[in-house]
């Protein structure tokens, strides 16, 4: 029984934990456009930096 004593603390602060990182991600905008990732991941001509300047 004495285990409880160091197991029910361990698992409060894990879950604290886990809902402070999740509040941190939505503070961030970690999910402001998660149809747009979805289906930008889909298309290949797409990159991820800014299109180059091309000489004429």
């Amino acid at each position: 029984m004495n285990i409880l004593l160091f197991l029910a603390p361990a698992s409060l602060a894990l879950g604290a934990l886990g809902l402070a990182a999740f509040l941190w991600t939505m503070r961030s905008g970690q999910y402001e456009d998660p149809k747009g990732d979805a289906e930008r991941i889909l298309y290949d001509h797409l990159e991820d930096r800014p299109p180059t300047a091309k000489p004429k």
